[in-house]
């Protein structure tokens, strides 16, 4: 496998940038952590604890309590590759969790974006 450097970024380095780009258009924090709640199975104390920790992402996705199995219906194109063809489960979690936040700013709802049918 590839050791991509975002393998060792931490999620507290990024998840400020994912807050802002919520907020830009509209949205909210709450919104951005139920996100990653719904594709983690983490609680909100599990998160924070995570951020304090500077936790990378790598362990982050591995240490997950439960990756909703409905992730495998987040489709599309992030950072120009097509999700559901990334091929590392590492960096393909990294990128669900990016296309969920693209989605949240481009103005989807919640249940949209938590693919409840």
């Amino acid at each position: 496998m590839s050791n991509h450097k975002i393998y060792s970024m931490s999620v507290a380095s990024v998840y400020p940038l994912y807050i802002a780009k919520a907020e830009k258009k509209g949205r909210t924090k709450s919104e951005v952590d139920e996100i990653i709640r719904w594709l983690t199975g983490y609680t909100q104390d599990e998160i924070e604890e995570h951020l304090n920790k500077q936790t990378d992402f790598e362990t982050f996705f591995k240490d997950a309590p439960l990756l909703n199995p409905s992730r495998t219906l987040i489709k599309g194109v992030i950072c120009g590759v097509r999700v559901e063809d990334i091929k590392e489960p590492i960096m393909r979690e990294i990128r669900y969790l990016d296309k969920l936040i693209d989605e949240l700013a481009k103005g989807k709802s919640m249940d949209k974006i938590l693919r409840m049918k």
